[in-house]
This record gives C-alpha cells, structure tokens and sequence, in this order.
C-alpha cells in the first residue's frame, strides 16, 4: 500500500509540475494578447502550485504515517527541497496577484509575471531531480 500510496500522490505532483511550466508558456506564447484567457490561465496556476505544494506535504505524511517519521533527507536534498517550498510560495502568490491585480498592470509587468512564473516552475522541477537523486 506504501508505494501505491507514494506512486498516485507522485502522479499528481508530476501532473501540477505539467501545468505549473505549461501555463506560464501558454501565457507567454501562445495567448499573449488574451486578457480573458490569460486571466483564466493565472487561475490554473495558482492552483497547480497549490496542488504542488499540497502534494509535496503528502509525500512527508504518507511517510509519516507508514514509517512512524518523516522523510529521512540531508545536505543537497534539503537545499532542493527548500527551493521547491519558495518556488511554490512565490509562483502562488504570484499567480493570485496576476488574478486579481493584473487589469491595472503594464504589459511589461504582464510578461514580467510569466517569465518569473516560467522561471520558478523550471527552477522547481530542476530542484525535484536533485531532491529526488540526492536523498
């Protein structure tokens, strides 16, 4: 049951690591002069980085639950697992501030917002390989 349990919450957090990097590209490239569906896609965002972060907490408390502690990781895989934290704060925030703040924002800060989206969901997934290979 253990490695059912880690394999479905691993599918989930690969498919919101999908979507975090896939909406802000999205954004960027291919509905760039979309408000409304650029609006929609910051949406989707947010709650692919909570759904990020929610399954991140999962894989401790199935760990927890099955092994009486929590995961046993050191040196590079905590610095990778810090980084993946901040990524998912920031990238949700961010997400939200598009929401409901991005009508009076600049095109610029527009496109700032994406590329520091894009940014921090692929500076996240790198950290994943590092988490994953050094713990």
């Amino acid at each position: 049951m253990q490695n059912l349990a880690y394999a479905l919450i691993q599918v989930i957090h690969n498919f919101g690591a999908v979507t975090v990097v896939g909406t802000a590209a999205s954004a960027m490239w291919m509905v760039r002069s979309n408000a409304a569906v650029q609006h929609r896609i910051a949406l989707l965002t947010a709650a692919a980085w909570a759904v990020q972060a929610a399954s991140g907490v999962l894989f401790g408390v199935s760990t927890f639950y099955y092994e009486g502690h929590l995961p046993d990781i050191h040196g590079i895989a905590v610095d990778a697992l810090l980084i993946k934290i901040v990524c998912a704060a920031i990238g949700f925030v961010l997400a939200v501030a598009y929401v409901k703040w991005n009508s009076g924002w600049t095109v610029t800060k527009q496109v700032f917002a994406w590329r520091a989206l894009l940014t921090l969901g692929a500076i996240a997934l790198t950290s994943a390989a590092f988490l994953r290979w050094f713990s």
